[in-house]
């Protein structure tokens, strides 16, 4: 908490008895949204932190700490300290997941670990989500091949990594029956996200999508274990039929517009492409939010899927990809006795630029 701002609290706020209390969420994000940066100890500097945005303690608190250490070193303590103030509570990062799904378009990465999660908060987005098939390469394992506790375990650090709503990839709901479904959500709430998904994939590749009826009943699981916890928490449901190579448009829309009836409040169909099956889905169940999944190179852009009605979009384990395909091919040159194949960009010194900032991660060892 920043002293030299709850000191000038203290000081100006009538009825304060010098003494100011900025335990309530409320109040505190109060204070440093109508606090001018000139009341706190970066004064001196606040003709130049003006022309970057930054005219009140709460625009210091969610400016970049890297780039501002390269600026204005002696600014860096109390942005950390009105950063610390800032924290979002769980609740106020779900309403601000639901106010981002409300209009517009926005895309959702998806971080592997809580390095990429920090590197990607720094960036500007404004939520994360989290990666099944990343998570379980980083693990030396191929995709849905983790178990329960261990992907918790995932989406807490990718919580806890950054102050930025978090949407789990929760797979199939971690239960054969609805009611084991139903306790392994309630988990994924516990962890603090902002919202998480549900498949209705089976991991069988005779019989890869469950009947309609079964899917539906976990959905609905998934919705009263949200309800009985009090969460605000998103519920997103998928339909997984282009993903495991069942490419049927009208099956697809028929799941995704049961599962918005069971509860689900955001739709979400992996593997369509085409802009006509895209254009189809948010039509069919309008009006709902729909995630789009581009993981791969498109020409699609996020202002042309925005004008169709997509809310979000997600890359799935793309970035992941992207940092393997890095890897690999630095260690194919290594292997034929050549330097040459590392990147230039970004530098260790970079990276750990980004890292100092960010706020404090849970410890990998």
């Amino acid at each position: 908490m920043s002293i030299a701002l709850a000191n000038w609290a203290a000081k100006t706020q009538g009825g304060s008895g010098g003494v100011i209390d900025l335990r309530d969420p409320a109040r505190r994000d109060k204070l440093l949204i109508f606090t001018e940066v000139d009341k706190v100890r970066v004064s001196a500097l606040t003709d130049q932190l003006e022309p970057l945005g930054i005219k009140t303690t709460w625009d210091l608190a969610q400016y970049d700490p890297a780039s501002l250490r390269r600026q204005f070193s002696v600014v860096l303590e109390t942005q950390r300290e009105v950063a610390v103030m800032a924290k979002l509570t769980v609740e106020q990062k779900c309403e601000a997941f639901w106010t981002l799904h409300e209009s517009g378009c926005f895309v959702l990465p998806n971080p592997w670990d809580a390095g990429s999660a920090q590197l990607l908060a720094g960036m500007g987005f404004k939520a994360l989500a989290t990666t099944s098939s990343g998570h379980a390469w980083s693990c030396a394992k191929p995709d849905g091949s983790m178990q329960r506790d261990a992907v918790l375990d995932y989406i807490r650090s990718i919580v806890e990594a950054t102050d930025l709503p978090i949407n789990a990839d929760f797979e199939d709901g971690f239960g054969e029956s609805a009611r084991e479904v139903f306790e392994s959500a309630q988990l994924a709430v516990a962890t603090g996200v902002a919202g998480f998904s549900i498949e209705d994939s089976t991991g069988d590749p005779h019989a890869p999508v469950r009947d309609m009826q079964e899917a539906v009943e976990r959905v609905c699981a998934a919705r009263d274990a949200i309800d009985a916890s009090g969460s605000k928490s998103l519920l997103v449901a998928r339909a997984e039929n282009f993903f495991v190579g069942r490419p049927d448009l009208p099956d697809t829309i028929k799941r995704l517009q049961a599962y918005a009836e069971a509860g689900a409040d955001c739709l979400y169909a992996p593997g369509i492409k085409t802009r006509d099956d895209i254009a189809a889905v948010v039509l069919a169940v309008a009006p709902k939010p729909v995630n789009v999944l581009i993981g791969w190179n498109s020409d699609l852009t996020v202002k042309e899927l925005s004008a169709m009605g997509v809310r979000r979009v997600s890359v799935g384990g793309a970035l992941a990809r992207a940092a393997w395909s890095g890897f690999y091919n630095a260690a194919q040159a290594l292997k034929h006795g050549r330097f040459d194949a590392f990147p230039s960009s970004p530098t260790g010194s970079e990276l750990d630029e980004v890292f100092r900032g960010a706020a404090p991660a849970k410890r990998c060892d």
